[in-house]
């Protein structure tokens, strides 16, 4: 029989799994099709976080704070995207250009969120949910919701990007950029639907992370490795592959503190991307870079 510490530890990795995938998701379009590694997407799911906690704190309902707060961190993402990373592109910047400007700008967000909401942790105003107990193994109800969220977000994503127009043009960019303008696509306009998408898709799962934990300004910058694990264990540019890896990533996580100290774990995340270069460098699904 299982031991219920261990089932205890997986059911946590799933939920945390969850919340990576939909900020690696959005992580890995980027990548795939704008050809930017931002090292400021974690930030932007803590931006999620505090935006939906500023919702919450007067007064409204924390899923309509939550999707607001997924507005507010779209427009922002728009407005980086008009005022850094399309003049970038004009500019044809290169990739270490790129990532300097992302950790710049994952400084800018953090410590301007330092600056109006202080550096102490904070949380939702939300009811006290009893945990559920399946036969000794507590679950949050908060960490289903996440689950269940998590699930309809990805089906959704799979709709966008299998049946419709826009969905079918941001595959094609992310196969080949140049062959999509040959073609008549409309480049620009994935582009901001690529930031909508990824920016969206973060804000939520900073949202719900808020539901599990504190909401505190570093939350992101502790999640951006795991993301970007997930990403290269998944395949650059593929999100279906960066929801498996998010998953793979969570789980083990959080099983290995099972065996090691907590402070192990974005080891046990480096470890993972480590191994997964020197043996299938292209990752275990096909990316698109």
């Amino acid at each position: 029989m299982i031991d219920l510490q261990l089932a205890q530890l997986i059911v946590n990795g799933i939920a945390l799994g969850c919340i990576i995938a939909l900020a690696s998701v959005g992580l890995t379009l980027t990548c795939g099709i704008l050809r930017l590694s931002n090292f400021a997407h974690g930030d932007l799911l803590t931006l999620g976080a505090y935006l939906a906690l500023l919702g919450n704190s007067m007064g409204l309902n924390i899923w309509l704070a939550i999707a607001l707060a997924i507005v507010g961190t779209v427009l922002i993402s728009l407005v980086t995207e008009k005022l850094i990373w399309a003049p970038m592109r004009d500019r044809r910047a290169d990739s270490t250009t790129l990532i300097i400007i992302s950790i710049g700008l994952a400084l800018f967000i953090r410590n301007g969120l330092i600056f109006i909401w202080g550096g102490g942790n904070q949380t939702y105003d939300l009811p006290v949910q009893p945990a559920l107990d399946f036969w000794g193994l507590k679950v949050k109800t908060y960490s289903l919701v996440v689950v269940v969220l998590t699930a309809i977000a990805t089906v959704g994503l799979h709709f966008l990007l299998q049946k419709t127009k826009i969905g079918k043009a941001m595959r094609a960019v992310a196969d080949d950029t140049d062959l999509a303008l040959v073609t008549g696509i409309n480049v620009n306009r994935v582009v901001i639907w690529t930031w909508v998408i990824a920016a969206g898709l973060t804000a939520l799962g900073g949202g719900m992370y808020g539901l599990l934990e504190a909401v505190r300004p570093n939350m992101g910058w502790f999640l951006i490795l795991p993301m970007f694990a997930s990403v290269i264990l998944g395949g650059i540019g593929n999100p279906y592959g960066a929801i498996a890896g998010s998953l793979i990533v969570g789980l083990a996580q959080e099983v290995s503190t099972y065996w090691l100290p907590t402070e192990y774990k974005l080891a046990v995340a480096l470890l993972m991307v480590i191994v997964v270069l020197l043996i299938r460098p292209q990752g275990l699904f096909k990316g698109t870079a």
